[in-house]
């Protein structure tokens, strides 16, 4: 499955693997309300992820927005693969709003 939460890491961590898509949508925003739910801190590792499409960015994007009203940290943990990093500014991102570390208003570069 591409999209796991592994509430018991400390602090929880969302792991984003291969190609993550429309198909995986419901699963990716299940999990990431359940994570936003958590409140505190929550990781995102897409190191493993060998894709994300337009519909995974906009749910992350979305969640990034919530975390911040629901005072709960969403932060990428690792590094993102270079090849989703191409596929994204293709794309027409120059970002993702994810926390590149424990700040909130911090963002990754792509």
């Amino acid at each position: 499955m591409p999209v796991t939460f592994d509430q018991g890491a400390e602090p929880g961590l969302i792991r984003l693997e291969g190609e993550v898509d429309i198909s995986d949508a419901p699963e990716l925003k299940r999990v990431l309300l359940e994570a936003l739910a958590k409140k505190g801190e929550v990781r995102i590792s897409a190191e493993a992820a060998t894709g994300i499409d337009i519909t995974a960015v906009q749910l992350l994007w979305a969640a990034e927005q919530e975390a911040g009203r629901a005072d709960t940290i969403l932060a990428l943990q690792g590094t993102l693969p270079e090849m989703v990093r191409v596929s994204l500014r293709e794309a027409g991102f120059e970002r993702l709003p994810l926390a590149a570390g424990t700040e909130p208003s911090s963002e990754v570069q792509l």
